[in-house]
């Protein structure tokens, strides 16, 4: 399958703590515990992360197994009729909106995954730069 997809843990603000990038055929709920599995270690203050509800139950029992964190799904509420906005939901949209502005990441350029994850962590330290000495 071509194509790339990628998975980020984000901070409640929405910065960047972790970021894999692989391939398109792998999916979500595998993509997810790469991430914790490379998070394992780094962050010791961290207790729960939010997810949407496109990660099953399994791998919530898997990540607290594992690794020791909670992993809550924010689910739509019943009965939601079109778009809505469901909390802690949109802070990870948000962040890859803030990497979307970012060219080189518009597409698929790169030909090796750690590339992408590269070009991901440069946007967002681009972006920190940004907010740190406004013009």
């Amino acid at each position: 399958m071509n194509g790339r997809k990628r998975h980020i843990l984000v901070d409640t603000v929405g910065l960047l703590l972790i970021v894999v990038v692989h391939a398109a055929n792998i999916q979500e709920s595998e993509g997810a515990k790469l991430v914790l599995r490379r998070a394992l270690g780094l962050f010791p203050r961290l207790r729960l992360i939010w997810a949407d509800q496109g990660y099953k139950a399994h791998f919530v029992a898997w990540a607290k197994a594992a690794t020791g964190w909670a992993v809550e799904l924010v689910a739509r509420p019943a009965g939601a009729q079109g778009f809505q906005v469901l909390p802690r939901r949109w802070v990870v949209e948000r962040t890859f909106a803030w990497l979307g502005r970012s060219r080189r990441l518009s597409k698929d350029y790169e030909g090796v995954p750690e590339t992408g994850e590269a070009w991901v962590q440069v946007a967002m330290i681009h972006l920190m730069l940004k907010r740190l000495a406004p013009p």
